[in-house]
Formats: C-alpha cells, sequence, structure tokens
C-alpha cells in the first residue's frame, strides 16, 4: 500500500512565455520545473503553493487557478506523490534566484522538454489551453514513463 505525499506545483505563464526554475538541489535536481513543494501540515493547498512560489522565485500572486492534480508512482518507492498544479498569469515582484531554484523565462515554442519530467510535455499544451485536467504516472526511475493515463475534465 502506498501512502501519499500532499505536493503543489505552480506554473506562471504570459501569452508567449512560461516561467521555470532550474531544480538546483534535491528530488527533480537538474531538471526544469514549475515551482512548488510540500504541504506542510496544517496548510491549505493554495496556500501552500503560495508560499513555495515566493520561496523559490520571489514572486507573488493574487491568483492561482487550479489547473490540474495528478498522481506519480515510482517503482520500488512507497509513497505516491499526489502533485495539486496551479496557473497564475499575474504576478507580483521580479523572478528572483533561491537556494533551490534558478528561475528562467522560456517561450511557449522553446521550453527544453529534455530537460524536463518526461510527463510535462504530455499535459503542458492542456495548460496552456487552460483546460483542467487529472493524471497518473508510473515511472521507473525518473526519466522512464511506464505508463499513465491523462484525462480534461470540467471540475477538480
Amino acid at each position: 500500500m502506498l501512502s501519499s505525499k500532499l505536493l503543489t506545483l505552480v506554473l506562471v505563464v504570459q501569452p508567449s512565455r512560461v516561467l521555470l526554475g532550474m531544480k538546483k538541489r534535491g528530488f527533480g535536481a537538474g531538471k526544469w520545473n514549475g515551482f512548488g513543494g510540500k504541504v506542510q501540515p496544517g496548510e491549505g493547498i493554495e496556500d501552500a503553493a503560495r508560499r513555495e512560489l515566493e520561496e523559490e522565485s520571489g514572486l507573488t500572486v493574487d491568483t492561482l487557478e487550479k489547473i490540474g492534480n495528478i498522481k506519480f508512482e515510482f517503482v520500488g518507492e512507497t509513497q505516491l506523490l499526489d502533485v495539486h498544479i496551479f496557473r497564475a498569469d499575474a504576478f507580483n515582484g521580479e523572478p528572483t534566484e533561491s537556494e533551490e531554484m534558478r528561475p528562467q523565462w522560456f517561450d511557449h515554442d522553446k521550453i527544453p522538454f529534455s530537460q524536463m519530467w518526461a510527463d510535462d510535455i504530455l499535459w503542458f499544451p492542456l495548460m496552456f489551453q487552460k483546460k483542467k485536467f487529472l493524471g497518473y504516472f508510473k515511472f521507473q526511475g525518473h526519466d522512464v514513463i511506464l505508463s499513465h493515463t491523462l484525462e480534461e475534465v470540467q471540475d477538480l
């Protein structure tokens, strides 16, 4: 039986570009990703998303739109990662490097998918279209997807 770990992910999106961060340490180090992390005990999921975004990028947001929920299983691991994905179309501040992340803007047609989690290329198109989705990805290691489901939904 897998236990579940509650996590957040925030994508800051502009009309022609998206802000990603190069993960400098810990889980996913060396990959470009959105901003997020663990939900602390007693903390709401959206509050955690806002906190992690500010800690990792220096940005604050007035509005977060929940667009997805993906569960990740890693073969041999005992925890299922339950990731709640948010999109922010407006933000306050300037992206600033933190101990954990180095932010950089990428044009939509120049996203470095080869240096990202393998699932991102599958759900980013839905995120850019502001469509909501649910997914499940089973990974072997950190680079190989063994199986997955991804479906567009009306509500989360």
